[in-house]
């Protein structure tokens, strides 16, 4: 592989500035050069660990959970949009999540939405519930759980 490759050197000018995938780094590269300088750019930055779609996967894991506390779905739905493949979303998204209080999460999730929509802690009107439980779903809570929690915040039991 000849070091004068410009994908290669492209892909590094793009992986200096965050973490990707190898396929968000193909998509990139292929905007600006030919599909054989692309794959070996790839195979040679692969070979010296510049790009890791498990690195990758572990850090969106974190970030999706730690900074924007979304859910297991959510989470891996976010993995799997950067271009990495469903096994190795659900193995980082298992590992991630396994010392983590899955419902520690989703009340955390619960609270914040509730101070964004300036109500109290108890959910009171049908209406309400409603936009919660679909904004927690679609944050990537399992719907049971998001059920059960918002019948406690209903009945005021979690103040």
């Amino acid at each position: 592989m000849a070091a004068s490759n410009p994908a290669y050197i492209d892909g590094l000018k793009l992986l200096a500035r965050r973490e990707l995938s190898s396929a968000q780094v193909r998509q990139r590269l292929l905007r600006r050069h030919a599909a054989d300088l692309v794959d070996e750019a790839i195979a040679r930055l692969s070979d010296e660990k510049a790009i890791d779609d498990t690195r990758v996967a572990e850090a969106i894991a974190r970030t999706q959970t730690s900074v924007r506390g979304r859910g297991r779905q959510r989470v891996r739905m976010e993995i799997e949009r950067a271009g990495i493949d469903k096994s190795t979303a659900r193995r980082v998204v298992e590992e991630v999540f396994t010392g983590m209080d899955d419902d520690a999460l989703l009340e955390a999730a619960l609270s914040k939405l509730s101070r964004r929509s300036r109500s109290a802690d108890a959910v009171t009107d049908d209406r309400q519930r409603a936009r919660l439980y679909r904004r927690l779903v679609a944050e990537g809570f399992d719907a049971d759980r998001v059920l059960a929690s918002l019948k406690r915040h209903k009945r005021g039991e979690d103040q």
